[in-house]
């Protein structure tokens, strides 16, 4: 059985107390590898070696980061079957979604930091002709990256590739549920000639290696991407210690669905929007809000559409639905479907464990659910259930539907479908999360901030202010 090794000062290591974790194939039930079980003897050992590599690392040209970066972009593109089959096996995705969404969005990531710190810019003023003051950003330091299960290499290179780009050195800890790909990509940044200590890459449970890494006080900013309620204890420990903090945590988004919007692609795309990697993504359409006149038209067609989707093996190319990550996490799923039912939901479609065949006869996987007949403030309607689960519900004016859209703790995205560019503005405005699709969803443009609002995050990822996250600001002031 295979054993991931952290990855330490440019070398893979076992972890100081030589204990390993079971990672477990969901689609199997079954382990199929070990990951290192580190603590705080590792995280030192990490942040030292970043520490000491940060020196010459932020000093480097920028062409000559951006070079090994491509590099490592490079490496991605070249072994894209090979991590793809890894995410689809330790994360339970279907194959062909982590062929042509995960894996080239990951190397992506690394590409467009690359380049982009070739074209910053900073601003100066002229202050009466007598002074000139200009802003100088600066790599902070040492940066940690802790990110989530759910998108491993996308959500894990979305962290440490502006990072790295910026001058910083890393430690970063992947989910210990599905660590494989970054596991891969400590062997591929090896390969690119990545100086050692640059990056540091440490396996383990999230109240150990994670926490001490934001514990370490020289660390000096924390990007997480996971669980509001981890966020917050996140920030109670990082927060009076005055480090930089981005937050980017759970969702409960709106769908918003008006009578004339173009009926096709509304469907389809709420289809993906609401399954797409087993409803497991920040940023699906977990509530569906469908103006009264095209509501039994459209959940007709949703119903229709989502029962034909073919959930089964991730590697078998017909399936649309892989398995749950875990089999706690498929039990918290199951648990809300039944609160639905205690709550007065109709289960139109769905709702039960699915049995797979093969070899997934132990696997974990769950029917594609679509709820009926909930109020907008039920415990269903409120709380992240973070799988294939839908609610969908009518609603008869603009206002009653901006009240159920921004009923929710939450506020990371939105998606409005109409053809009217009047109410998409005028409702955008309105609607309180962070990013707002209008006729689509998920499309992406790296040069825009990326975060939500309210207890869906703070600060901002993406584009130049994700490079400028992993920066100190500093304001020269010359006197003429």
């Amino acid at each position: 059985m295979e054993k991931i090794l952290n990855y330490i000062n440019g070398v893979l290591t076992e972890p100081f107390s030589g204990a390993y974790l079971e990672n477990v194939n969901p689609a199997e039930g079954r382990v199929y590898s070990l990951i290192p079980d580190s603590g705080n003897k590792d995280v030192n050992h990490a942040v030292e070696a970043a520490r000491r590599a940060f020196t010459k690392w932020s000093a480097t040209p920028a062409e000559q980061r951006s070079a090994i970066m491509i590099r490592i972009a490079d490496l991605i593109e070249r072994d894209l079957d090979k991590l793809a089959l890894a995410e689809s096996i330790d994360q339970g995705k279907p194959l062909k979604l982590a062929k042509t969404v995960d894996i080239p969005r990951a190397s992506a990531n690394f590409r467009f930091y690359a380049t982009a710190i070739l074209h910053t810019a900073s601003d100066a003023h002229f202050t009466d002709q007598q002074a000139i003051n200009y802003t100088q950003y600066q790599p902070i330091g040492v940066a940690g990256c802790i990110s989530p299960w759910n998108l491993p290499l996308y959500l894990f290179t979305w962290k440490i590739a502006p990072a790295l780009a910026a001058g910083c050195t890393v430690v970063a800890k992947p989910s210990e549920v599905t660590p494989m790909t970054a596991y891969l990509l400590s062997q591929l940044c090896i390969e690119a000639g990545l100086p050692e200590g640059v990056l540091n890459i440490v396996h383990g449970l999230g109240a150990k290696a994670g926490q001490a890494i934001i514990e370490h006080p020289e660390v000096a900013a924390i990007s997480f991407t996971g669980g509001t309620a981890t966020g917050k204890k996140i920030a109670a420990t990082a927060a009076p210690m005055f480090k930089k903090l981005s937050l980017e945590l759970g969702g409960k988004n709106p769908n918003i669905i008006f009578a004339d919007c173009d009926f096709e692609n509304a469907v389809s795309t709420s289809i993906h929007s609401s399954f797409s990697n087993q409803g497991e993504i920040c940023l699906c359409g977990s509530r569906i809000f469908v103006e009264r006149p095209l509501y039994e038209r459209f959940l007709t067609e949703f119903t229709a559409r989502t029962r034909a989707l073919v959930v089964g093996d991730p590697l078998d190319e017909k399936t649309k639905v892989g398995a749950i990550v875990s089999e706690a996490h498929m039990n918290k799923i199951l648990s809300y479907i039944e609160l639905a039912k205690k709550e007065g939901g109709t289960i139109v479609l769905g709702g039960k464990q699915i049995t797979g065949t093969g070899r997934c006869a132990n696997g974990y996987f769950v029917e594609p659910t679509i709820i009926t007949g909930l109020e907008h403030l039920c415990r269903t309607n409120q709380e992240e259930i973070f799988g294939p689960v839908v609610t969908i519900m009518p609603f008869d004016t603009e206002e009653e539907v901006l009240e159920y859209a921004n009923s929710t703790t939450y506020g990371l995205a939105a998606t409005i479908w109409t053809e009217n560019l009047k109410r998409a503005h005028r409702v955008a405005a309105q609607v309180k999360s962070g990013i707002i699709w209008v006729n689509c969803w998920l499309f992406r443009d790296l040069r825009t901030p990326f975060g939500g609002m309210k207890q869906s995050g703070v600060g901002r990822e993406g584009g130049f202010e994700a490079l400028k996250f992993f920066t100190e600001e500093k304001n020269v002031c010359i006197k003429l």
